[in-house]
């Protein structure tokens, strides 16, 4: 037997299927939800549905944004020839946030990983490579140190090796295993700067 009403128990379940949320975090973030002023609550559920129905990938590069064109990518300031590949959003905020690259990116949407049955065909690299067909200098390799990450990094270089565009990979200093996004903007930068020729 339940302990919660119907539409509590509906909501723990709902905020238990998002990632990284357990039961006690679910009840936690429902009960909070319930006793929120009314006008608070209506916020939350109108940002909610907003985001799901206008949120799409960005024309260019590939990342979140509720225009054609992220604003990255509209950005005149920033260097269209050098291109750092990243598997998804958060890698992207996590580079941002060291507010030293001036480039533009490409989001991958993951990473090469045949035990899980992800192919090349199953993340961005079709898009990549069209991108290359513009004037393009350099492409950064930003994915993760894992090994699905360094098996991405291998492909991508030996796909755009041929076209003569300079290919990098971000340096040591973001730990093997390490997710991007939970590094500090300090160790992202010196990986950035100390890039290495493939």
């Amino acid at each position: 037997m339940d302990s919660y009403s119907s539409r509590i128990s509906a909501l723990i379940e709902q905020f238990a299927r998002l990632p990284g949320i357990g039961r006690k975090s679910a009840q936690r973030l429902a009960f909070h939800v319930v006793n929120m002023p009314k006008e608070q609550a209506e916020g939350l559920a109108e940002a909610i549905l907003e985001a799901r129905n206008h949120v799409c990938y960005c024309r260019e590069c590939y990342t979140l944004t509720d225009e054609e064109l992220c604003p990255i990518c509209q950005s005149t300031a920033r260097d269209h020839s050098v291109i750092m590949v990243v598997e998804n959003a958060r890698d992207l905020a996590a580079y941002e946030k060291t507010g030293k690259f001036e480039g533009v990116y490409h989001v991958l949407h993951g990473a090469i990983s045949p035990a899980l049955g992800i192919g090349p065909n199953d993340i961005k690299l079709k898009e990549l490579m069209q991108r290359l067909q513009k004037d393009v200098s350099e492409v950064i390799i930003a994915t993760n140190s894992s090994l699905e990450g360094e098996t991405t990094a291998m492909y991508i270089s030996k796909l755009i090796k041929p076209t003569g565009i300079r290919v990098t990979r971000i340096a040591s200093g973001v730990p093997v295993g390490g997710d991007l996004e939970n590094i500090d903007e300090v160790t992202l930068l010196r990986a950035l700067e100390g890039r290495t020729e493939l």
